[in-house]
């Protein structure tokens, strides 16, 4: 679970880059997968795929959808 959202932050970053955002690197140094809500570091997991992945990320949601959570609403 780490590995895939570090490959999400990773693509979020490039796209946010591609689209011309200054994105130091000193500020993605910070970044860590490990506070994102998908991660459940004492639980177990079940994995459910609709559909094989094929090694190609999902598309990345766009921010500005009405259906994006905001993780559990807590502000940083």
């Amino acid at each position: 679970m780490v590995l895939w959202t570090t490959r999400y932050i990773d693509a979020a970053v490039a796209q946010l880059r591609a689209e011309g955002h200054e994105i130091r690197d000193e500020d993605v140094a910070r970044l860590s997968p490990l506070k994102h809500k998908n991660l459940n570091v004492l639980g177990r997991y079940s994995f459910t795929a609709t559909q094989p992945a094929g090694g190609t990320l999902r598309p990345l949601r766009d921010p500005d959808a009405a259906e994006l959570d905001d993780e559990d609403g807590a502000e940083d």
